[in-house]
């Protein structure tokens, strides 16, 4: 559950790399202080940006702790966010997870279909659900109005048909995620942010659900699972386009949110989301540089290494679960536990080298990361 929010670390100068990882170590270890070592494995990118905003509209200035070695951090320790905003991140990310895993169970996805992985996963699912409410209630959160959305999303999907807007079928999505983010003024003793900051996280879950669909819709019809873009008959190119107004609207609703500190939200929810639609859209444009070398001429063809043989499935759970809970998952090159290739880690990675850095998406870092940009048309230090 990585997101859509992927920063590549050449595109984020060094204090704002270092502000991003603070808020992602942040929300980490809030999930592991309230909620236990498995609920980090909830962790994600889109998520952090609730804690993002917390911090970029408070008068009090950043709010950090001191945390211990972690892998992601080369072993050592990190000044990193805590406070009412990485808790909502925490609840909110907890909510959505455990409705995540309820559905998979439904489903029978995967392993999910092996009534001995159902039944644990749903034994978590439920206590996730609990936890993330009881944190949100301390933050003055209802998450009770994310697991309606989600549980209204099933309705709509069966209901929607070819020739239905897929709009209709986003629709859940915008508004738990309009709801949580438009929450943050509130913590930030900002109220009168929160109608912006509603249609900026209206925007956004109408941006994750799409590029999710979009993103997917391959893999989904080779499997037989529900896409809103096939189901609805909505071609690639009005996909695109309803992603980039949406990119539009979170910027132009950015500009009516007063910030005490803009340059983070600015650089996360406008320029890395239209990076994301870049990434789905036209990924030549980000084409992966770590392919194979070309063959000389006379040398006999490169030959992968095979696959190591599968753990047995119990000895793969607990060391999945052993390495999600000490962030080798995340942070690591390691082991599949399942098929035994060799992956990087998902922050390791962080997407880098899928992106092209060049262009107007360094212009935040001439400013000593206080510019205000307009697109690829202007960029001043002036605001």
């Amino acid at each position: 559950m990585f997101g859509i929010i992927r920063p590549c670390r050449h595109s984020l100068s060094e204090s704002l790399r270092t502000e991003w990882l603070a808020h992602l170590c942040g929300l980490c270890l809030a999930l592991r202080d309230d909620h236990g070592q498995l609920a980090r494995t909830a962790t994600n990118y889109d998520g952090l940006v609730i804690s993002v905003l917390v911090e970029a509209q408070s008068t009090a200035g950043p709010d950090r702790r001191q945390a211990g070695p972690c892998p992601l951090r080369g072993m050592r320790g990190a000044s990193v966010a805590k406070g009412e905003g990485a808790r909502l991140a925490a609840a909110v990310s907890l909510a959505l997870a455990s409705v995540k895993v309820e559905d998979h169970v439904l489903d029978g996805d995967g392993a999910f279909a092996r009534r001995p992985v159902a039944g644990a996963a749903g034994v978590v699912a439920r206590r996730w659900g609990r936890q993330s409410g009881r944190t949100g209630e301390a933050v003055g959160f209802d998450t009770a109005v994310l697991v309606r959305a989600a549980r209204r999303q099933g309705e709509l999907e069966r209901a929607a048909g070819l020739g239905s807007p897929v709009l209709a079928v986003t629709e859940p999505t915008e508004t738990a995620t309009a709801e949580a983010v438009a929450h943050t003024a509130v913590l930030a003793g900002r109220p009168g942010n929160a109608a912006a900051l509603h249609e900026v996280g209206r925007l956004f879950g109408r941006l994750a659900h799409l590029l999710d669909a979009a993103e997917d819709q391959a893999e989904d019809a080779r499997t037989g699972a529900w896409n809103p873009l096939t189901a609805t008959g909505t071609d690639r190119a009005e996909a695109e386009r309803l992603c980039r107004d949406a990119v539009h609207g979170i910027q132009l609703a950015l500009k009516e949110v007063e910030f005490t500190s803009p340059a983070l939200p600015h650089r996360l929810l406008v320029h890395e989301t239209r990076r994301a639609v870049d990434r789905v859209f036209t990924p030549t444009a980000h084409s992966h540089p770590h392919q194979a070398p070309p063959q000389a001429p006379g040398q006999p063809p490169h030959t992968p290494e095979p696959p190591r043989p599968n753990r047995s499935l119990p000895a793969a759970c607990a060391m999945w679960a052993f390495m999600a809970c000490t962030c080798q998952l995340l942070c690591c090159e390691h082991e599949d536990p399942f098929s035994g290739q060799r992956k990087e880690g998902a922050c390791a990675n962080a997407d880098c080298g899928n992106c092209d850095c060049s262009g107007c998406g360094d212009c935040c870092s001439c400013c000593s990361d206080g510019c205000c940009c307009d697109g690829c048309d202007g960029c001043g230090c002036d605001c």
